[in-house]
């Protein structure tokens, strides 16, 4: 951009036009930036064209300007720049990280463009010398004129287009300057709408992907079904943690229902409209696992044809459920960690850092203490994840809870597999709790969904042989009667009452006919009515 006539010539307007119509189809801003300041940077006499964005303050402690800068929240970050040297021709003029890649707001001309919302013009350096902080840089490359023009879009200003030339600046230019501003700034603001709009629909397709898992994963399991003292004390340590944002460590034996803890703590926070998203660490290959988390751009590796989010974009604003964690290789320990301390990542491949606002709720069925011990398990890791743990026990530490279990799961197996909803005995029952479950909650439901297709609508029989009990039984060379729980009549009536009580509130208190209490318990209901006035089972009112 010169005052020759050059500049007035149909080549220098056409360009000028062909600029207006390209920014508005570009959809990404980093490629809008450049867009304009190659193009600009193409017009006759000009040297360099420059664009600073306002963007929060980041390198304050060894920003070069920083004596000068009193606001230190937000400054001009140097987003992208294009020239062509004449006399340093090894020069790289398209890098953004030199000495002025920060100004502050109002510090030198491009800080006053930004700070006054007007375009600074410097007609030629042989009048001003004062303006420019490297004379000599200037003299080498035959820099005469400069212009810093305000990015404004209604009323908010965006950046500014600073350019040097190799000419004077005349009044022409600098018209033809604030033209090229006023589209740049509407086609900045339209291409972060556009980014925006597409990291949303990114994030939806992410959450879709992933909830579809997690539903089909949570039917299940169910809800959080029991009153023993045990799960009362886990319920009451998700009340306590589940409003807060701590980081919590949930340890069990496989099938407890681990996971269930960590969807109650998603539902009780204040993170609950937003995604619960889980990661099975132990299902991962170790040469997948950054990618999985973090996700990758294409080409970072053989068959990375296409961008991935990973799972931390996808909980971004939710929570994190990092299943199995002791699963983790030490080799992404240290990302993890990173992750969860700065909140920060990258994906593989890509050089950008992004930023993610996740809670954590981590679980495992190892002893990370030990595991931390043996080397397996980074220490620093450990601790930043073990800031609140909760202990879920095993279902054989409470068998109390084992009558609502096997209720639950019978109406919903029945109703899933549209059978006929067989009958739960007292025997049933005491068959189930004399039997130590070492598979937990989820082995329950699977020998009750065995028995349901096996009973075809008939009476309940259940397979169970404890591989661990059954070794034991058959070194000591006893036999399975010997090794049997023995109660007391006490715990044999309170249990009986407990069954009762349970047959009566699945079936709303019915006691005669079909579907009544009676014919559940496989009782006679006057002898059933008997019996609740005998133990005082009233109906609630």
């Amino acid at each position: 951009m010169t005052p020759s006539s050059s500049r007035n010539s149909e080549p220098y307007v056409q360009a000028i036009q062909a600029l207006l119509l390209e920014m508005p189809q570009q959809r990404s801003t980093p490629a809008l930036l450049q867009l304009v300041v190659e193009r600009v940077a193409d017009l006759s006499d000009v040297a360099l064209a420059r664009i600073w964005l306002i963007k929060p303050g980041d390198i304050c402690p060894e920003c070069s300007m920083r004596d000068e800068c009193l606001d230190k929240t937000e400054c001009l970050h140097l987003s992208a720049s294009a020239g062509q040297p004449i006399h340093d021709v090894e020069a790289d003029w398209s890098r953004i990280d030199g000495a002025f890649r920060r100004f502050p707001i109002g510090v030198r001309k491009v800080g006053r463009a930004a700070a006054v919302q007007q375009g600074i013009v410097v007609k030629d350096i042989q009048e001003d010398s004062t303006w420019i902080a490297r004379p000599d840089w200037a003299r080498r490359e035959g820099i005469h004129g400069f212009g810093a023009q305000p990015l404004v879009f209604r009323d908010e200003v965006l950046g500014v287009l600073g350019v040097f030339t190799r000419a004077p600046a005349t009044e022409r230019w600098v018209a033809w300057l604030r033209v090229v501003t006023d589209h740049a700034a509407t086609a900045i603001v339209n291409a972060r709408s556009f980014e925006e709009i597409e990291r949303l629909s990114e994030q939806l397709e992410l959450e879709n992907t992933y909830l579809k898992e997690e539903v089909s994963e949570a039917l299940a399991f169910g809800a959080m079904v029991g009153a023993s003292e045990a799960l009362r004390k886990s319920q009451r340590q998700i009340e306590l943690v589940a409003p807060t944002e701590a980081t919590v460590l949930i340890q069990g034996e496989s099938g407890t229902g681990k996971e269930l803890v960590a969807r109650e703590i998603h539902r009780r926070s204040s993170r609950a409209t937003r995604p619960l998203i889980k990661v099975n660490c132990a299902t991962i290959p170790r040469e997948l696992y950054e990618s999985e988390f973090f996700g990758h751009v294409k080409g970072a590796f053989t068959g990375a044809v296409k961008s991935r989010a990973g799972r931390f974009q996808a909980a971004d604003g939710g929570t994190l459920f990092l299943d199995e964690v002791g699963e983790i290789p030490l080799s992404l320990q240290t990302k993890l960690l990173r992750v969860l301390q700065e909140g920060e990542y990258e994906r593989v491949g890509d050089e950008q850092t992004r930023k993610v606002d996740v809670r954590i709720v981590a679980a495992t069925n190892r002893d990370l203490t030990e595991e931390v011990k043996e080397g397996n398990f980074r220490s620093d890791l450990y601790y930043r994840l073990n800031v609140f743990p909760i202990d879920v026990p095993p279902l054989r530490e409470r068998p109390e809870d084992i009558p609502p279990l096997a209720s639950r799961f019978i109406g919903e197996v029945s109703l899933r597999l549209r059978m006929d909803e067989p009958r739960l005995t007292w025997a049933n029952v005491l068959a189930l709790q004399q039997y130590r479950w070492p598979g937990n909650v989820r082995e329950l439901r699977n020998v009750i969904e065995r028995a349901i297709i096996t009973s075809q609508g008939g009476k309940l029989s259940f397979h169970l042989e404890d591989p661990v009990d059954q070794t034991r039984v058959e070194d000591e060379g006893s036999t399975a009667e010997n090794q049997r729980e023995i109660l007391t009549d006490g715990e044999l009536r309170h249990r009986e009452e407990e069954n009762m009580l349970t047959a009566l509130e699945r079936c709303g208190w019915k006691i005669h006919g079909a579907g009544g209490a009676a014919a559940l318990l496989e009782l006679k209901p006057t002898t059933l009515a008997s019996r609740m006035k005998a133990m005082g089972i009233q109906r609630p009112h």
